[in-house]
């Protein structure tokens, strides 16, 4: 079961072209820079915006076709969406908010507001404010309500729009879990989160001005990312740890030092070209130093991407000169460094 895009979507002076696009079950991260076409891309989808050329089909039936007169409006579609603004119905309760969409596919008042109780809860929303109004909650609160009524219809596709954006430390790590689980098969993580793309997509779609220049797996864009945004945004290396303070320990042990302070789990993210490579250990201002053995070296033009392991399963970018220097080759020991201005703490 697919969502086949293959088409045009027109606005004032900007199109988003999709060419031959097909989105298989489960986590796909969109990225790309503002402006691209994210969000564009997940209207149409959901119904949201027409096409004005080609055809979209979700789960082998047709539901935008402008040439065979076919467009199944977005009420109609088995597609939820989580928008960057939510879009909370400001007269209801939050418990009625969620209970909305259930409610149209006909479920009686009671009935739906058990299923919606119980999805406040799998989102963490406490039922002291399944009565209030939406702006009586905090953003993280709204947003998790947000995505409690996308899936209470149990949608066949759901879009999320920067779902984690307003969300605490606690809600991030609930919301990423539930979904991950998502009971949607097709779920579409329009996202800029290095984090979600690591823990969460099994494949990836890279757009730049308007159009689809990358997609497949997280390790096969990463290789091909298709445009100097994406190669940038894939090469974030993504660590898991456990912070105290400025201190955060790796799952494989190693300490590094961090420059904000935080508690419990985290990631710690970083951008592979900040990672620095020799033959010997540094004596320099790097706080955060480690030996690695050299699993990879990919060379593109005067770039060259380098895969290690060893306490850190990371990548790091040199340009081909440094790596003509240092004989880089798989199966070298070297000594890795990162400063601790240049991670980010993510909980």
């Amino acid at each position: 079961m697919t969502v086949e895009f293959d088409g045009r979507v027109a606005r004032s002076g900007w199109t988003l072209q999709v060419d031959q696009l097909a989105i298989a079950e489960g986590v796909t991260a969109v990225i790309g820079a503002n402006g691209t076409g994210k969000t564009t891309l997940g209207r149409a989808v959901a119904g949201l915006d027409r096409l004005a050329s080609g055809r979209l089909e979700i789960a082998g039936a047709v539901v935008d076709d402008p040439a065979a007169g076919v467009f199944v409006p977005a009420h109609r579609r088995r597609a939820a969406m989580v928008f960057q603004d939510l879009r909370l119905f400001g007269h209801l309760k939050v418990i009625d908010n969620v209970a909305f969409g259930l409610r149209r596919a006909g479920a009686d008042r009671a009935s739906a507001r058990r299923q919606a109780g119980t999805l406040l809860e799998r989102v963490g929303v406490d039922s002291a404010a399944w009565p209030r109004r939406p702006a009586a909650l905090s953003g993280g609160q709204r947003q998790r309500v947000a995505v409690a009524r996308a899936l209470a219809p149990e949608p066949e596709v759901l879009i999320v729009d920067e779902p984690l954006a307003s969300v605490d430390s606690s809600g991030r790590a609930r919301l990423r879990s539930l979904l991950g689980d998502s009971p949607a098969r097709h779920v579409l993580l329009i996202t800029h989160d290095p984090v979600d793309v690591a823990t969460l997509a099994e494949r990836v779609v890279v757009l730049d001005s308007g159009a689809v220049v990358g997609r497949g797996s997280p390790a096969e864009v990463t290789a091909r990312p298709g445009c100097e945004w994406g190669a940038t945004f894939l090469g974030a290396n993504v660590v898991p740890g456990r912070a105290r303070g400025t201190s955060v320990t790796t799952e494989a042990g190693l300490v590094l030092t961090v420059a904000s302070e935080a508690e419990g789990p985290v990631y710690v993210t970083f951008p592979a070209h900040a990672v620095t490579l020799h033959h010997d250990r540094p004596a320099g201002s790097a706080r955060n130093t480690w030996p690695a053995e050299l699993e990879r070296v990919d060379i593109d033009g005067k770039r060259a991407r380098v895969h290690l392991a060893g306490p850190l399963a990371v990548r790091a970018d040199v340009t081909r000169r440094s790596a003509d220097e240092l004989e880089l080759r798989p199966g070298l020991t070297v000594w890795a460094s990162l400063k601790a201005t240049e991670l980010i703490v993510v909980t």
